[in-house]
């Protein structure tokens, strides 16, 4: 065992900082303190000033916010169906009392969930009292710009228990957490049809998650040369209802399950639209996609099969599409170079192990390879807000 100033010097070579300068900087920190203080209070100050704070301080948070992932992720949930978030937009900064009052807690298990809210920053205290933060406003409020609370709602609900055997998937290649929804067919879309209460908490949340992206879509996009459009597992009609009311001139369908066009032939007669948007029910896999379309989308919807099935999917669009036509993906994107983002990192382990165990996000270059193997003469890519972006390939 080495001397305190042999480990002193060890601890100050550790440092997890990429740069040189930083490594330079803490050595000659070091050396200043032992001609200051004693050994042991120079040791004391480190570990807890510098290499707990400073060096390992937002990498250790990192590793804590994964380790305790499925606990975190609990209080939050809970947290916004208590509707705490709503309740000190509304009324302003409140103490834990006022808290637990309003909500009808002890004061003991409303001091945890507080705790937990604010070191995972979705809260701010000062002093006694707490308030949002500029993340809990926009993400977990009612009124937020980018509410998610629904996909809150799928997380705890669909994806929670399923996600636990992430590693049989991994092993296995297959979706063996689909095990945790019950039915015999083999992707998570086709059990839900048969399970009403799951089935809305996901098309909320998928409703949710189009609210936020589609005003990309609707305002980015040029649909001002598409006459009839098709939304290939088009969901409640959230998509085509945007992009129709964007175009005025345009008529649209969504294709998809019985079940869920129900649900799009509700959505568009709320919306008035029934004149120029329909729901035509289908097996997008095995039943012929709808004639007369000059424009065949995919929203969020090549995430959840193989590239391969994919690419099948894209050549049946070119086969039915009239010269000029187009197809166009709309996703979520990974990056080219597979860093990132963290969307597709969190989005893709879901797709392997719940949805079909064949899906994932994919990269920009892994779609636009698929097009071009399709037969689509122009590709064009798209970067839009929220890592999204849009494939657009002219036959």
């Amino acid at each position: 065992m080495g001397s305190v100033a042999e480990n002193l010097d060890k601890m100050g070579s550790e440092s997890p900082h990429p740069s040189d300068r930083t490594e330079h900087w803490s050595s000659r920190m070091l050396s200043k303190l032992r001609r200051k203080f004693p050994l042991r209070g120079i040791e004391l100050f480190y570990h807890t000033r510098v290499k707990e704070r400073f060096l390992w301080g937002r990498a250790q948070d990192d590793f804590y916010k994964i380790f305790g992932g499925h606990i975190l992720f609990q209080v939050l949930a809970a947290a916004a169906n208590l509707n705490l978030f709503d309740l000190i937009e509304s009324e302003g900064e409140l103490s834990a009392a006022q808290i637990a009052e309003r909500l009808s807690l002890t004061p003991q298990p409303c001091r945890i969930m507080l705790l937990s809210l604010v070191s995972s920053r979705i809260l701010r205290k000062r002093g006694e009292r707490y308030s949002n933060t500029a993340l809990s406003r926009k993400f977990l409020t009612t009124s937020g710009e980018w509410r998610f609370l629904n996909c809150l709602k799928w997380q705890k609900h669909i994806n929670y228990r399923a996600m636990y055997h992430f590693e049989e998937s991994l092993l296995s290649g297959t979706n063996s957490g689909l095990k945790e929804i019950p039915g015999v067919e083999p992707t998570l879309y086709q059990r839900l049809a048969h399970q009403p209460i799951l089935e809305k908490i996901f098309q909320d949340a998928m409703q949710e998650i189009s609210r936020l992206s589609n005003v990309a879509l609707s305002r980015y996009i040029d649909f001002s040369k598409s006459k009839y459009l098709v939304d290939v597992g088009g969901g409640n009609a959230t998509n085509i209802i945007a992009i129709a009311r964007a175009n005025p001139h345009l008529r649209a369908s969504v294709f998809d399950f019985p079940s869920v066009c129900e649900r799009a032939s509700s959505n568009i007669d709320q919306h008035s639209l029934s004149d120029r948007l329909c729901a035509i029910s289908g097996n997008i896999f095995s039943d012929e996609l709808p004639t007369g379309a000059d424009c065949f989308i995919f929203c969020h919807f090549f995430t959840i099969w193989s590239l391969e099935q994919n690419r099948q999917l894209l050549i049946r669009a070119y086969q039915a599409l009239p010269i000029g036509g187009r197809a166009l993906i709309f996703n979520m994107m990974q990056n080219d170079d597979g860093n990132g983002p963290m969307t597709a990192a969190v989005g893709s382990p879901y797709f392997l192990t719940l949805a079909t165990g064949q899906g994932m996000l994919y990269s920009w270059s892994d779609y636009v390879e698929i097009f071009k193997a399709a037969g689509f003469r122009k590709v064009e890519t798209v970067r839009l807000p929220r890592d999204h972006g849009a494939i657009i390939g002219t036959k």
